[in-house]
């Protein structure tokens, strides 16, 4: 496959609504995605992830700013022209016709010679191990099977970037974790360049090179699913991948890579994000998985839920007036606190992040 690579500048995106209101859906947003990447929009309903797909796809027109494919600028050409597959989220293939021409559907307009569009369908079908539904209809088939159906009719036509439109939000759970592994499989045997809208934060970290988390139409944060989640640049992308504590610090001490910073009384080790002065008041965020239940903990705190997972324990604990979440992995062997005792534990410094 031929991977492109997606450029977005200065993208914008003004909707009119009936009473002639102006909704900015997209707002000068710049993206630059290579080819080969798998890159996940990702972010709350009606952030502007699904219309920036959109444009890319030829659905919807930019209001202001390009989009390249390749070298070339596309916002003005028809969705046909543009070197683009979709996968939607309700499959979209057609009732009265088979596997193998569904598949074959976009070849077919292409007016491509016979024996080109059968090698090419029977390569895809090979390639998705789905040789024996070649004969099926869609009636005859799962939710999962139809929409590997869709992903190969995508796929066949050999697209420069291949879009996907929440494509597993109508899958079952079990079913949704087997569908992700599969599409991250085969987007990695084939290499094409991949942009995948969701709001399933899992579905984001799993399926990811890189994750773009949007609000109220602009990219908050741009980063590897490790980055994003260890180092978010704010308490919305904290909050937003994940559970997250914001807690409350203070500079006490100014390095040149790093700080140490007070938190309720403790002092803390850690890295440098953004400048900040001797004194500062910031905000930290430490994921409940990074607190360290023991005996020998800095904090002491009264215990107001107590939740036994399996995997792992989840307390809430009252953090001077202030919710905690702690989550303690692998709880076995290990004694369990009840509501309303005390808990002793330590905030994990290697695993602070400054805000």
């Amino acid at each position: 496959m031929n991977a492109k690579r997606v450029k977005f500048e200065n993208i914008s995106k003004v909707f009119v609504t009936d009473k002639n209101r102006q909704v900015k859906a997209v707002n000068n947003i710049n993206l630059d995605i290579q080819p080969g990447e798998f890159v996940c929009l990702l972010g709350p309903s009606g952030c502007g992830k699904t219309t920036t797909l959109r444009m890319l796809a030829g659905f919807e027109v930019p209001t202001d700013g390009h989009i390249f494919i390749g070298d070339e600028n596309i916002e003005r050409l028809t969705p046909d022209k543009r070197d683009t597959a979709m996968v939607f989220q309700n499959y979209a293939l057609f009732p009265h016709m088979n596997v193998f021409d569904n598949i074959a559907y976009g070849l077919k307009l292409q007016k491509l010679p016979k024996e080109e569009v059968e090698a090419r369908v029977e390569k895809i079908l090979h390639l998705m191990k789905m040789e024996e539904f070649a004969e099926r209809v869609p009636s005859q088939m799962s939710g999962g099977q139809q929409q590997r159906v869709s992903l190969a009719r995508a796929l066949v036509m050999e697209p420069g970037v291949l879009l996907f439109d929440e494509p597993l939000s109508n899958l079952d759970a079990k079913l949704r974790l087997h569908m992700r592994d599969e599409i991250r499989k085969l987007q990695q045997e084939v290499g094409i360049t991949s942009i995948y809208v969701t709001h399933d934060q899992s579905e984001a970290m799993g399926l990811s090179d890189k994750v773009v988390i949007m609000k109220d139409g602009v990219i908050e944060q741009v980063g590897s699913p490790t980055e994003i989640y260890q180092k978010p640049a704010n308490s919305f992308v904290a909050n937003f991948i994940g559970r997250a504590n914001i807690l409350e610090a203070v500079i006490k001490e100014v390095g040149e890579d790093g700080y140490t910073i007070d938190v309720h009384g403790v002092p803390y080790s850690v890295e440098k994000s953004k400048e900040y002065q001797l004194g500062d008041k910031v905000e930290i965020v430490v994921r409940p998985e990074a607190i360290e239940v023991s005996e020998e903990g800095n904090f002491t705190a009264k215990v107001g839920k107590s939740m036994f997972m399996g995997a792992h324990h989840e307390y809430e604990v009252n953090f001077f007036g202030k919710p905690l979440e702690i989550s303690l992995n692998n709880p076995k062997n290990k004694s369990m606190v009840a509501v309303d005792e005390s808990l002793r534990f330590s905030l994990d410094a290697a695993s602070i992040h400054i805000l």
